[in-house]
């Protein structure tokens, strides 16, 4: 850093990132607040608030607990590699330009094509869902009627100045995180015999018992296949953590920024997920019948299911519109991101140039009218054939989040050893991420284990529909790499020649002070990020 720079203002920053920063002009203007929330916001979804009460069915509290539990730590192992990269080299397509440059342009062409394409079609399921959670209120209006109305008001944000994007995160986020802390304090109060069934303590831990058997008819095997098959689902619901490393290119400061929020990662595990399965064991026995059902409205959530058995009527509308808002943030985070993808790709040269046009706000037009585009095939839900090829597509998503994590931690291994090779030291680093290389590896192992194994309720009994329906997404990944290399011949990354310059020269240059909140409620938002 250059310390005749630190008087310069947020705004001259920008305008040096312009002028002698990466070509495509995304543009410095999410500030530490937004990357907080956007990195609380990333994790907590309809995984948290739906999911978890399937998660609880298969496994019961204990085995859901401990799932949660350990898909965290790889959900940490990934974060800290990411933000290790993402602080040294903040660049636009994140993990996807990281693959392309340390470890095999395929491996960054196919990882970035399958995981934009994840985030496409999930944005058709987030507006797909909209509808549903409003019928719970008007059960006789069309679903069309919303996907429609939500895609409009969705992709005309992402059109606006990222600074918006933002703005809009951080509010959709705080209704999120006061929704899980009252959901928490509402616990406490029920267990401890505010309810109508008085005092629970640890009893649905005892009857029906903290272990469910899944499958397998021998008891021990049954626990562990149970425990191993939420492992997916948990992973499931963890995915968009990985957010911020997507941010980063857009971040003010992110020498600063991005640690600061890789850092919190951890906590944020412990205290929105950990805490809130544990919480949800302690209400519910997992026979419940509720939990199994696969609705998208309130009256699958565990959080109305819990108040239902204590009593309280009044939660199904407030979790309902509460579910509403996540669904509406992750589809602004799915047009966000997967345009942010398009341009890392077409910096690679992995897709059309056209896509890295901007507006003067730094938006890539292209490539958010090009992935909004897709939400359109939410539409398909409106016919029972098009129904089927849309439940197709959206398992294509559901794997690739683990390849994701698999081809951070991969690249994290390989910026490594060309730290090493080039002789820089990892101490001079922005951000150090601990336990390293054993960290990384850790992530990497257990995630592959979970993409092969995944699907292995198509193996008892065998069904080739259930197989591809599992694997299809491992399958195109396999083929985009594959057919890549086959048509480019590009060797594997040396890491003597890694590139660990492009888009850190500029960054290091870019040294000005945060603009400080002023007042009470922005000062409480800095202290709580």
């Amino acid at each position: 850093m250059f310390d005749h720079k630190k008087e310069a203002t947020a705004s001259d920053a920008v305008a040096v990132h312009n002028a002698t920063g990466n070509h495509v002009q995304l543009q410095r203007r999410l500030q530490s607040r937004h990357l907080q929330m956007i990195a609380i916001g990333g994790t907590i979804g309809t995984g948290l608030f739906i999911g978890s009460g399937s998660a609880l069915a298969t496994a019961g509290p204990a085995g859901a607990l401990i799932a949660f539990a350990f898909i965290g730590t790889l959900v940490y192992s990934v974060m800290v590699a990411l933000g290790e990269m993402a602080t040294f080299i903040p660049v636009s397509g994140a993990f996807t330009a990281y693959a392309a440059r340390f470890v095999d342009p395929s491996l960054g062409f196919a990882m970035g094509w399958i995981y934009w394409f994840s985030w496409a079609i999930t944005y058709a399921l987030e507006l797909t869902a909209s509808g549903l959670i409003i019928q719970w209120w008007a059960p006789n209006l069309n679903i069309g009627i919303f996907i429609g109305v939500f895609w409009i008001i969705i992709t005309a944000l992402n059109f606006l100045p990222v600074s918006f994007y933002g703005e809009v995160e951080f509010y959709f986020a705080m209704i999120k995180v006061l929704t899980v802390i009252g959901f928490m304090i509402f616990a406490i109060c029920i267990d401890a015999g505010a309810g109508q069934q008085g005092y629970l303590g640890f009893h649905n831990w005892k009857t029906p018992g903290a272990f469910a058997p899944y499958l397998a008819s021998n008891p021990a095997t049954g626990k562990f296949v149970a425990i191993w098959s939420v492992m997916v689902t948990a992973g499931f619901s963890y995915q968009g953590t990985e957010l911020v490393g997507i941010a980063a290119g857009e971040t003010s400061n992110p020498r600063k920024n991005v640690p600061s929020a890789i850092k919190k990662t951890f906590y944020r595990i412990v205290f929105f997920f950990v805490l809130t399965i544990f919480f949800i064991g302690l209400l519910i026995p997992y026979t419940d019948d509720r939990l199994a059902t696969a609705g998208t409205n309130a009256s699958a959530s565990p959080f109305v299911i819990a108040a239902d058995i204590a009593g309280v009527k009044v939660l199904p509308s407030i979790i309902n519109a509460v579910l509403l808002c996540v669904v509406l943030s992750a589809a602004n985070s799915n047009v966000y991101s997967g345009s942010r993808i398009l341009v890392g790709l077409a910096e690679s040269h992995c897709a059309p140039r056209f896509l890295l046009k901007t507006t003067s706000g730094g938006v890539p037009y292209v490539a958010v009218a090009v992935t909004a585009a897709f939400g359109l095939l939410g539409f398909m839900n409106e016919s029972n054939s098009g129904g089927t090829v849309f439940n197709w597509l959206i398992n294509i998503t559901s794997v690739a989040g683990f390849i994701a994590w698999t081809c951070i931690g991969i690249s994290h291994i390989a910026f490594m050893r060309a730290l090493k090779a080039q002789n820089i030291s990892r101490d001079s680093l922005p951000y150090k991420a601990m336990w390293q290389p054993f960290f990384s590896w850790y992530g990497v192992i257990f995630n592959i284990l979970i993409i092969l194994t995944q699907g292995f309720k198509a193996f008892v009994p065998w069904n080739t529909t259930n197989f591809f329906v599992a694997y299809v997404s491992v399958i195109i990944f396999v083929v985009l790499y594959v057919g890549h290399k086959a048509v480019f011949r590009q060797p594997f990354v040396k890491p003597v020649e890694a590139d660990l310059d492009s888009g850190r020269k500029e960054v290091d240059e870019l040294w000005y002070e945060e603009v400080k909140p002023t007042t009470l409620w922005g000062k409480f938002w800095a202290w709580l990020g």
